[in-house]
Order: C-alpha cells, then sequence, then structure tokens
C-alpha cells in the first residue's frame, strides 16, 4: 500500500513539474530573455517563493507531528487558529511588499532599466494581494499532507500552472503594450491563487469538529517556528540571491539565469530530495550508531550521488538542446539559449554537493542538530552575498560567474556539514564507492564537444544512455546497491 502510494504521489509530483516546466516554456516563448521577461519572473514567483521561505516547511516541520498525536477537534481548532495568524500575516506582508516595492525591486531586478524598474514595482501589487491567499493555501496542503491526501495536495499546483499558462498565452497576443500584458498576467495570478485556494477547501475534510478547550490548541513556541522556517526556508534564498545577483548583467539576464535554473532545479527535486525524502523514515526508525542506521543513511548517500552525478552528465554535456526543447519558442533568440545553456552546465555541478547536503541534512533533523545545519547555511549565505556583492560581477558573463560562486559555496557548505557529523555518518559515507560515477560522468562529458551536431532526438537518446551508464557504474562500484538491485530482481526472476 504504501509503495503504490509513494509512486502515486511521485507521479502526481512529476505532473505537477512538468507543467511547471510548461509555463516556464509559455513565459519564454511570450516574452524571451528581455527586460519584461524579467518584470513578470519577479511578480510570478515572488509569491510563492516567500510562503516558501517563511512558513511552508515550517508548517511541516512543526505541525505533522504535533497533528499525529491530536483528536480531530483538538487538530481542528489548532488550525483555525495558525489560519487566522497566516492571513493575517499574509495581509501585513502583502502590505510591507506594496509599501517597499522599489526597493524590492531593486534588491531583486538591479539590472532593469528605471522604466521597468517602475512597471515592476506596479506589478508587486498583483504579488502582494497573491500573499495572503497563498499563506493559506500552504497551511491547507499541509493539512492535506497530514490526511495524505495525495491528490488533493498536487492538484492544487496543477490548478495555479494551468490559469498562469493560459494568462501567458493571452499576454503574448499583447506583449508588444506593457502595461495591459501585466494586468492580463496579474488577474490570471489572483484567479490561480482563488482557484487553488477553492480547490484545497474543497478537498479539506467536512465533518464538524466540536470546540476544542483553549489549552489543549496552544501552539508551538515562536522558537520552534523560528528555527522550523530558517531550517527548511534558508537554501531556497541561495538561488533568489543568485538570480538578483545575475542581473546586475543587464535587462534579460535574470531570466536568462532563472531558465538556467530550471534545468538544475528539475532533477534537484525529483531526484535528490525526493531520495532525502524517501530515506527520512527509514533513518528516523532506526537507532543513532546502529548497523540499520548506517546502512539506511548510506544507501541515501549512494542513491543521492549517483542520481546527481547522472543529471549532472546529462544537463552539462546536453545543455543547449535541452534549454532549446523547454524555452526554444516564441520571442526566445538563439543567442539567449546560447546563454541559457552555458549557464545551467556551469550550474549543474552544484547538484553534487547539494545531493550530499539533502542526506546530511536529513541525518541532522533525525539527530535533532538542525540548529547546527542552519548556521552552516547563513553562513554560506554571507559568502555569496559578499562575494556577489564585493566580487567583480559586473561583466557580461555574470551569470557564468555567479553560477561558478554557487558551485563554490554549495560545495564549502557540503564539506562544512561532513565535517560536522562526521561521527554520525562514520561507516555510512564511501568515498570509494562514490568516485566511479563521478569519473565516468567526467569522461562522458569530455566527449560534449564531438556531440554538438546530433539531432534532438538522437541528443535525448545519448542523454538517456550516459545517465545509465553513471548509474551502472555506481551499482557497480557499491556492494550494498548491488545487494539491493538483487533483493529487488529476484522475486521477478522467480516469477519469470
Amino acid at each position: 500500500m504504501y509503495l503504490r502510494a509513494g509512486i502515486f504521489s511521485f507521479g502526481l509530483l512529476l505532473l505537477s513539474r512538468v507543467l511547471g516546466l510548461l509555463r516556464e516554456s509559455a513565459q519564454a516563448a511570450a516574452f524571451g530573455s528581455t527586460g519584461m521577461g524579467d518584470v513578470v519572473i519577479v511578480m510570478f514567483t515572488l509569491p510563492d517563493l516567500l510562503v516558501g521561505m517563511l512558513v511552508s516547511g515550517a508548517l511541516s516541520y512543526v505541525l505533522l507531528p504535533v497533528w499525529a498525536n491530536q483528536s480531530l477537534s483538538t487538530l481542528a481548532a489548532g488550525q483555525k487558529k495558525v489560519a487566522y495568524v497566516l492571513t493575517g500575516g499574509g495581509l501585513a506582508l502583502g502590505g510591507l511588499v506594496w509599501l517597499f516595492r522599489h526597493a524590492l525591486v531593486q534588491a531583486l531586478a538591479p539590472g532593469l532599466s528605471a522604466e521597468l524598474k517602475a512597471l515592476s514595482a506596479a506589478s508587486l501589487g498583483w504579488s502582494a494581494l497573491a500573499l495572503p491567499l497563498a499563506m493559506l493555501a500552504a497551511l491547507w496542503v499541509t493539512r492535506l499532507q497530514h490526511e495524505r491526501d495525495f491528490v488533493g495536495m498536487y492538484a492544487g499546483n496543477l490548478i495555479v500552472n494551468l490559469a498562469l499558462v493560459g494568462g501567458l498565452v493571452i499576454a503574448a497576443k499583447s506583449a508588444a503594450s506593457q502595461m495591459p500584458a501585466l494586468t492580463v498576467l496579474g488577474i490570471c495570478l489572483t484567479i490561480a491563487m482563488v482557484g487553488r485556494l477553492t480547490w484545497l477547501a474543497w478537498r479539506l475534510p467536512t465533518r464538524p469538529q466540536p470546540t476544542a478547550v483553549g489549552h489543549a490548541t496552544r501552539l508551538p513556541a515562536a522558537r520552534v517556528w523560528l528555527w522550523a522556517a530558517l531550517s527548511s526556508g534558508l537554501l531556497l534564498v541561495f538561488p533568489l540571491v543568485a538570480r538578483s545577483l545575475s542581473s546586475s548583467a543587464g535587462e534579460g539576464a535574470l531570466a536568462s539565469f532563472n531558465y538556467a535554473w530550471k534545468l538544475i532545479e528539475l532533477p534537484l527535486v525529483l531526484a535528490v530530495q525526493l531520495v532525502a525524502s524517501l530515506a527520512f523514515p527509514a533513518i528516523t526508525r532506526t537507532e543513532v550508531g546502529s548497523t540499520a542506521r548506517h546502512q539506511a543513511v548510506g544507501l541515501a548517500f549512494l542513491t543521492a550521488w549517483a542520481l546527481a552525478c547522472a543529471a549532472a552528465c546529462v544537463v552539462a554535456t546536453f545543455a543547449l538542446p535541452l534549454a532549446g526543447l523547454l524555452f526554444g519558442w516564441g520571442r526566445m533568440s538563439a543567442a539567449s539559449l546560447e546563454i541559457i545553456a552555458q549557464w545551467s552546465a556551469v550550474g549543474i555541478w552544484s547538484l553534487l554537493p547539494q545531493a550530499l547536503m539533502a542526506v546530511l541534512l536529513t541525518v541532522m533533523a533525525a539527530n535533532g542538530r538542525m540548529q547546527v545545519a542552519v548556521w552552516v547555511m547563513v553562513s554560506g549565505l554571507v559568502a555569496l552575498l559578499g562575494v556577489g556583492l564585493l566580487g567583480n560581477l559586473s561583466s557580461t558573463n555574470t551569470g557564468t560567474n555567479v553560477m561558478w560562486l554557487l558551485n563554490a559555496v554549495f560545495a564549502g557548505m557540503a564539506g562544512m556539514l561532513m565535517l560536522l557529523e562526521r561521527q554520525s555518518i562514520a561507516g555510512s559515507f564511501s568515498t570509494f564507492a562514490c568516485l566511479p560515477p563521478l569519473l565516468v560522468c567526467g569522461a562522458l562529458v569530455a566527449l560534449k564537444p564531438f556531440l554538438r551536431d546530433l539531432s534532438l532526438l538522437l541528443s535525448m537518446m545519448s542523454g538517456a544512455v550516459f545517465a545509465l551508464l553513471v548509474i551502472i557504474s555506481a551499482v557497480m562500484a557499491s556492494p550494498m546497491l548491488r545487494s539491493l538491485l538483487k533483493a529487488r530482481l529476484n522475486p521477478l526472476l522467480h516469477v519469470a
């Protein structure tokens, strides 16, 4: 039953991500890598990005363990209290976004012209309106997660993406006139948020609940919320800061960085972070220092690393055909596609340290050491901001420089976390087993100059073969992966 639920959940997540990519493709077709594209990205991404950094992860970390031990009436009363807090907080945050909209645009997209900065500041009014709706939706998604209603959880994102794709198609016809296009997109953004909220409300349990006593609905302390928000939201700040730094190269650089990062984000979410999420229950069910804990952590490390190497191999080698397939439509120019491919081919190497970090953060969460992880992430963010603002990142290759800087920061953070957790992961992490997939990945990427003239179909087929070769090398180098694969295949062979 749990396997079927996991596969079904992954299928819905994959569909949600595919529609998200469709939205990005429609956005690229409508505006390309232009200043107007920068404006639209700021307006679209700000509500869910702020909610993701501030509350989404914190709600899961804090509320799910509490709800697991509560009666339905107590749970409903606590959910109602949190809803009031989030709605009020969303209204206040939206007011701050509108009040400081010009400063916010300067921070998020410094490379825009004065005219486009004014237009972007005006568009943030729609973002401010969407914020309380997005914050309430985050709470209801957490409740559906508690109820294991995967259809309710992921279908909400499908509604948002479908509404925004429709808006982009309409806006593309009026892209020459900027304000009407933004008005259309703003209305569609509001419809998307209201539509998601309506869907989630319909999926919520409707059984009447008696009012719980006051002391039973007391919310966790503010300190708990703070550390949960920091531990779950800080990692989302890194690409946001990097995108803003890249914007200093001029109009369109922010959009180019956004599209390049999408080629990195998809395998990160669907492969690396999914492995860490699936490994979390197995890790928490074992005792610290036990053989079972070492095996669970070791398997998570090897699987995440192998998938990261496979993804890095494919994107680094075939970045241009991938970028063309996803974003090479409408107003996207060939020169912009080259830039997107170049930046993503550099940034994809950050997947390797992020794979290690995903497992390390899971281990630290199981060991109750997330505060240590937060300080490591804060130090990495300070380094990114310090080098980015003080360093020389104002050349035409700003995006490339920022991607290399991100790689270095993530590598430093992964190394620091490995050092801090060396005792808890002793015997779990195998450098010897991780080396072959990395070497195979590097050897295959070295073939890139000889594969430039392949057709799109041959490029995709070659990418699949390359990924398979990397994964095979990881299996061959790891007795643990071999034994696991053998255990899974034996029943199928006996049936055959």
